[in-house]
């Protein structure tokens, strides 16, 4: 199970961040994720192949950075490694989704 929470923004929106297991190599991601709702967030995730995506409860809340850099984001849904490792920038999640490129 993930760690994450969320955090609803005075225009009734919400900011879900996630914690994940990393797809293709050890580590996690941090993801963070803009939508009307917490329902909402969790379906996109889930339409773009994170099957096995789940909110339960608010153990990590996503932190006032956090929330400025999704909100300022054109698709509001970006990803970066976790733990942070010392100031690296957010990424969207197409960087994250797509397939490693073939070894020579």
């Amino acid at each position: 199970m993930a760690d994450g929470g969320f955090t609803k923004l005075p225009g009734g929106s919400v900011v879900v961040a996630l914690t994940l297991p990393r797809p293709l190599g050890e580590g996690g991601v941090r993801v963070l994720v803009h939508a009307a709702n917490r329902q909402r967030a969790l379906t996109r995730l889930r339409n773009l192949g994170l099957r096995a995506v789940y909110l339960r409860g608010n153990i990590a809340p996503p932190t006032p950075d956090e929330v400025t850099a999704v909100l300022h984001h054109p698709d509001g849904l970006v990803w970066r490694t976790a733990p942070d490792r010392g100031g690296e920038l957010w990424h969207p999640i197409a960087a994250l989704l797509r397939p490693a490129a073939p070894a020579s």
